[in-house]
């Protein structure tokens, strides 16, 4: 496997990872919609700023 479609995968997992824990986490439904709303415009945000679309690793927090 290249390292692209390495990179790639990871960032899938760990998406996939974040959507299930935030969705059997002990908060309210209205509570848990709202934070992924505001995750998701946070990383799509930095990837618009980015240069090609590309983020720096590290560069995202929770």
């Amino acid at each position: 496997m290249s390292s692209k479609g390495l990179g790639i995968g990871l960032l899938f997992g760990a998406a996939v990872g974040l959507v299930i824990g935030l969705l059997y986490a002990p908060r309210p439904g209205q509570e848990t919609r709202e934070l992924v709303k505001e995750r998701a415009q946070e990383i799509f945000g930095k990837l618009k700023r980015s240069d090609n679309g590309k983020v720096e690793a590290g560069s995202i927090h929770p």
